[in-house]
């Protein structure tokens, strides 16, 4: 009895995991061209989708006074800005080919990305 309880409980701990880990989605918005993220422990869409070859308006507001969050940072794009806390920024960005564009802080510690089709 207690191996079929073991069993039953490493199962369900397995799936919890696999849950957790593999099985949340990415936060994504719909297809804009005016996109509000939120800078705050990470960004609040972590992933957003863009049309491409039209200006898309990229409107950042840090409210975590971490300082690795100071610096957003698309390096593909070749964009590095200053979020000062409490203070929108906006970033204006056209993307001319489809994929995907990695975004992240000044140490890149936090991430996300922008999908361009």
């Amino acid at each position: 009895m207690d191996k079929v309880i073991v069993i039953v409980s490493s199962l369900g701990l397995i799936g919890f995991i696999y849950w957790f880990f593999l099985g949340k989605n990415d936060k994504e918005s719909a297809m804009s061209t005016d996109i509000k993220i939120t800078v705050s422990g990470g960004y609040s869409p972590e992933s957003v989708t863009v049309p491409v070859g039209k200006p898309v308006k990229l409107t950042l507001t840090r409210t975590d006074p971490t300082n690795c969050l100071e610096e957003f940072v698309i390096p593909d794009l070749k964009i590095k800005k200053t979020l000062p806390l409490n203070t929108p920024v906006t970033v204006v960005v056209t993307v001319t080919s489809t994929g995907r564009y990695v975004f992240h802080c000044g140490m890149n510690m936090y991430h996300g990305q922008i999908t361009a089709r």
